[in-house]
């Protein structure tokens, strides 16, 4: 019989914080939890506060227009100066792609990470024009900041030169693994540091903060180097080119794609902004193993034959403007043709299914051969799974725990795995985004939560797009658009000129409004001759009425409706 964890506390049951007292060390969770992605904490002891990870969330079906969405800065917004740092465990979008709208706010807050880590985010500071002030850290390293000691364990995970950092304070001790897993023969030969970790426990962990994205997937996650073999396989039996679509940080992904055409004779070019600088970055400081002659210019591609081509792209997620989504409409110098493999050497984020199924389908109309995860190993992960964890929590015995990066589902598996591992059921904690723990002598407890909402970037503007714009904007795409003019005499109480109606995606021929017209007209006549003291807006509302209800009955469309009333 298993073993549940606490429930999630219900938000509304939350009031605000208490003040914080010196000595208690508070946590407070910005992005990363109850989602994928986002993912940002605040740690605050004696009025100095450090941050761990500022990554962004991809929008879903049901954001339109949305580029990225970021954590909720207002926490902290008028505390900037007692930032002491922002440490970053790796370098993934949804852990370093907010940094740049946190350092417009203020821009000389130190940046704490590996050396890759950095590179990447510094080329992404570049094009916003703002050089950070950076500390360079690797494993075994301890640095002490202000009240917070820290000390940086080797972690392996999908993208080298991962971190955790273990948080002395003198309220207690704090282990964040990033994101990580437990492979045991990585292609770049650095394992999660388990030592390290048993050093740490016996120390003393009062309180564990560990990845949770596969926490309800049995057993271990497989090796890196199993993708190998496979896409040496498919390299091996395709004919024409052969495009590979990953995440552009995955290096260790495009580490075997370069093997694999290395070995059958192929050039590799990148495609994709974002992929052509991160490969850039990786492969100068030797992360990414480039024989000589192998990467060429996509112009230099197009002059190859077919079967000496692959390309290594971005928008393995669907992501509407990146490489392979422009490519599956046809939208993009790479025309797709039959014969083509196209190769997805990634899994599907949450949420993203659908995006990806389209281009999946865009490909195969246009002749290409897909392979995806479903179909052979073209893709293992860089999280661990629950064995691994139960690995990490017998090591650590740690007092208290607090699971972080996932979905609800991920967090609720994850505490139950702390509980069957021996974790007292009241010390785990399951919390969501703007939940406020403290740590006090030993002991975490969530004592509050804060605001904490999605700030939404659409183009150049920050924070200004809210959720009921995003409702218009899904609604005008599902739905479509009415307005009705319409112009009053509110001395005679009479109509004119109006109801003139005009719409766009609603029916395929507007003479269909001619029915509901004089109701329209009837219902303003009789509001204004009942009422002459009705504000315009009281007139918008009664247009907006009888027309709602007449479409939803008669085209089963609930569409914007735009009333104007005019008076003379």
């Amino acid at each position: 019989m298993g073993v549940t964890p606490v429930d999630i506390a219900e938000p509304s049951l939350l009031g605000p914080p208490p003040a914080l007292e010196r000595g208690t060390l508070r946590i407070v969770p910005l992005g990363g939890l109850a989602e994928i992605g986002r993912n940002m904490a605040v740690f605050e002891i004696d009025s100095k506060l450090l941050i761990i990870d500022c990554g962004v969330l991809f929008p879903e079906e049901f954001q339109p227009g949305v580029d990225v969405i970021l954590p909720d800065f207002s926490y902290i917004k008028d505390r900037l100066d007692d930032v002491l740092g922002v440490v970053l465990t790796h370098g993934h979008e949804d852990h370093i792609g907010a940094v740049p709208y946190l350092l417009r706010l203020k821009k000389d807050i130190p940046l704490i990470g590996s050396r890759l880590t950095l590179a990447l985010v510094e080329a992404k500071l570049a094009e916003h024009r703002i050089t950070p002030f950076t500390l360079t850290v690797k494993e075994e390293q301890v640095e002490k900041i202000g009240p917070f000691e820290l000390e940086f364990i080797a972690v392996n995970h999908s993208i080298p030169d991962a971190l955790a950092v273990f948080i002395r304070t003198a309220a207690g001790t704090v282990l964040h693994t990033g994101d990580f897993k437990m492979d045991q023969l990585p292609l770049d030969g650095r394992i999660t540091d388990l030592r390290h970790f048993a050093r740490l426990g016996e120390e003393g962990v009062d309180l564990f903060m560990p990845d949770s994205t596969n926490a309800d997937v049995p057993g271990f996650t497989t090796a890196e180097k199993e993708i190998g073999p496979v896409l040496q396989g498919l390299f091996g039996h395709a004919d024409k080119r052969i495009i590979v679509a990953s995440f552009s940080s995955h290096i260790h992904r495009v580490q075997q794609v370069l093997d694999a055409a290395q070995m059958h004779g192929r050039k590799v070019a990148f495609i994709g902004r974002s992929m052509v600088r991160n490969m850039g970055i990786a492969a100068k400081l030797g992360y990414l193993k480039v024989p000589e002659g192998l990467v060429i210019d996509i112009k230099e591609a197009d002059a190859l034959p077919d079967e000496q081509v692959v390309l290594m792209s971005t928008g393995s997620q669907g992501e509407p403007m990146a490489a392979l989504s422009r490519m599956a409409t046809g939208d993009h110098r790479i025309q797709i043709g039959t014969g083509d493999t196209v190769i997805l050497a990634s899994s599907l984020i949450p949420g993203n299914e659908n995006a990806v199924f389209r281009v999946i389908n865009g490909l195969m109309r246009m002749g290409a051969e897909v392979i995806h995860k479903g179909m052979a190993k073209v893709h293992v992960s860089g999280h661990a799974a629950a064995g691994e964890l139960l690995y990490c929590y017998n090591i650590l015995k740690p007092a208290n725990v607090m699971p972080v990066h996932g979905e609800t589902r991920h967090l609720i598996a994850n505490g139950k795995l702390a509980v069957e591992s021996g974790v007292p059921r009241q010390n785990v904690l399951l919390t969501e985004d703007g939940y406020v723990v403290d740590l006090v002598a030993g002991t975490a407890s969530i004592v509050g939560q804060v605001d904490c909402g999605y700030v939404y970037v659409d183009g150049n503007k920050v924070g200004t797009i809210t959720d009921d714009d995003l409702k218009d904007r899904v609604t005008l795409g599902e739905e479509g658009f009415i307005s009705v003019i319409s112009v009053v005499n509110r001395r005679t109480g009479t109509i004119v000129s109006g109801p003139d109606i005009h719409a766009r995606g609603v029916a395929e021929d507007d003479s269909v409004f001619e029915e509901i017209k004089p109701k329209i007209a009837e219902a303003l006549a009789e509001a204004v001759r009942n009422n002459p003291g009705h504000t315009t807006h009281q007139l918008q509302q009664v247009v907006r009425r009888v027309i709602g209800a007449w479409v939803a009955r008669k085209l089963r469309r609930r569409p914007m409706i735009v009333p104007v009333v005019l008076e003379v």
